[in-house]
């Protein structure tokens, strides 16, 4: 059997500057990586009639610039909760948002709407409303979870319930499919 010309595991005792070599290498690493990224995405759409080409929105729409239809009389609609993300599957963000009417007293009724940018101009629109402020609830835990919003909504057994004093409590889910919004109930929850 040849011997070996250095001693046996002479490489397995780590030195100072094998930490010092390591990370030089792994922050050259680093530094190389942040300097050579790929080029932004650029998305256009086909060019319409008179040769031009509109731009494809990649941003959720924003609810300030949309008119809700929601009539809460002298006072405005306020949007008490937000959330984004691409909920019909067309690789473009929709916006859902929790609105209310911004009544100095009591408990408001809530009403979820869907915000997405018309085509053609851009501008952000309401596409659906997923929950009414007839049905007079409150929208509590409001999420969206793999492209399925979830709410907690509180709510009244009866028309003699007072508005302060909601004594029901319902999850409720909206998912895409067929071409609308559907609402289920997740399973696991009650009513109370």
């Amino acid at each position: 059997m040849q011997q070996s010309a250095v001693p046996e595991l002479a490489h397995t005792h780590t030195r100072p500057i094998h930490w010092v070599a390591t990370a030089t290498a792994v922050a050259g690493v680093v530094a190389l990586s942040s300097v050579l990224q790929p080029h932004p995405a650029t998305a256009a759409q086909a060019a319409g009639p008179e040769g031009r080409t509109a731009p494809v929105v990649t941003t959720a729409p924003d609810p300030a610039d949309v008119h809700f239809p929601i009539d809460c009389g002298p006072v405005e609609a306020k949007v008490q909760k937000r959330v984004s993300g691409d909920l019909d599957g067309d690789g473009r963000p929709e916006t859902v948002v929790v609105v209310h009417c911004d009544a100095p007293m009591g408990t408001p009724p809530d009403a979820v709407y869907v915000i997405t940018h018309a085509k053609g101009n851009g501008e952000p629109r309401v596409v659906a409303t997923l929950l009414s402020p007839k049905t007079r609830n409150t929208v509590t835990d409001f999420t969206l979870s793999d492209g399925a919003v979830l709410a907690t909504l509180l709510g009244y057994s009866t028309s003699d319930v007072p508005s302060c004093c909601p004594d029901v409590k319902d999850k409720a889910k909206w998912q895409w499919k067929d071409g609308a919004f559907v609402r289920s109930t997740p399973a696991g929850t009650h009513t109370v």
